[in-house]
């Protein structure tokens, strides 16, 4: 009896274990259904933060179970920090709310920026759509056309906040190199900031290389505006005669420091959630994710309007995430003297 009891409770594992999948496929089925999932930008419209935020709002509900509808709402703030602590916060914890923030999203919880409320080893995170090339342009009028330029002339230069790298960079820059950036904060993203520039308000700001090839074509076609840096560690093939980050300094702590704010670029344009989303929940979201990047009607929408996809899985951004977190504490210090934190 005994044996024949342990065969029965064998076989009723076995048929468990084999109807488990299809459970699990069922009940994904349904996950998304009826509901609505809402990407937050967390900057205002027309800079690459907010046409990746777009893209993925425009695609994700076709990969997702249950095809939810999906929008996108631009929450600016902070240099995109506002946005990011309502998603760690704040935001449901179902898999409905995604957010897009700053790229140095872990950087500015290592120097202990006053406007960072949350963990960022803690998000979740969905995936990278694209690596990024931020860049710091002047107007074609302004006396400072580059880099060394501005070691011996002042020159003014819209901001978008402490988060944002329209502000770090100059202001790291002036601390390490000696340049003389007048930094002007206040302006919600880089969009306000191009327009101040191109009302004479300013002599520069920053943007995206992926926006202004994009949303600003006559610009570089008509020598409007000069590219004087980009913040990466090596330049890129596309700005081969425009000096990198990573290549300046004359100091290895400068270097050291200078390298630190040039990797954010690995992080890009990647989405998160908030802590506390199920596994289950997660693990949809980035399989969909992924699907997404790998649609040929995305890979075509993109090559149309010039935007570049370079995906990486949410865990390997949470990778790059957890290297910033692990900077070594003499940088960190200084970073955060430079800052005033």
């Amino acid at each position: 009896m005994t044996h024949k009891v342990t065969w029965m409770a064998s076989a009723m594992l076995l048929a468990a274990a084999a109807f488990a999948p299809a459970a699990q496929a069922q009940s994904n089925e349904g996950m998304f259904a009826r509901k609505t999932v809402t990407i937050y930008i967390g900057n205002t419209s027309g800079g690459s933060y907010d046409l990746y935020g777009r893209m993925l709002a425009r695609y994700l509900g076709k990969h997702l179970p249950g095809n939810p509808t999906v929008v996108a709402t631009n929450m600016p703030g902070a240099g995109t920090l506002r946005a990011a602590n309502y998603i760690y916060d704040v935001a449901p914890k179902d898999g409905t709310a995604i957010g897009i923030v700053t790229e140095t999203l872990a950087l500015e919880q290592v120097t202990s920026n006053p406007s960072v409320q949350y963990d960022a080893a803690k998000f979740n995170w969905v995936g990278r759509m694209a690596s990024s090339n931020n860049v710091h342009i002047q107007w074609h009028t302004a006396k400072v056309q580059s880099v060394e330029d501005a070691k011996t002339t002042e020159t003014a230069v819209a901001a978008a906040g402490a988060g944002n790298i329209s502000e770090t960079i100059p202001t790291l820059l002036n601390r390490t190199l000696g340049t003389k950036f007048k930094v002007i904060s206040g302006y919600p993203a880089s969009a306000e900031g191009m327009l101040a520039m191109e009302r004479g308000e300013v002599d520069g700001t920053a943007t995206s290389w992926a926006a202004l090839r994009t949303g600003k074509k006559e610009w570089l076609r008509d020598k409007k505006i000069k590219v004087i840096l980009q913040d990466v560690p090596e330049r890129s093939a596309e700005l081969p005669d425009v000096p990198a980050l990573g290549e300046l300094g004359t100091t290895l702590a400068d270097k050291q420091l200078l390298g630190l704010y040039a990797s954010g670029g690995a992080i890009g344009r990647a989405f998160i959630a908030p802590p506390g989303v199920p596994a289950n929940i997660m693990q949809v979201l980035q399989d969909g994710f992924m699907a997404m990047t790998r649609d040929p009607e995305v890979i075509a929408e993109m090559q149309r309007v010039n935007l570049d996809l370079e995906p990486m899985t949410g865990d390997k951004v949470r990778a790059e995430i957890l290297k910033t977190l692990a900077t070594p504490e003499d940088v960190r210090v200084r970073a955060k003297a430079i800052f005033g934190r």
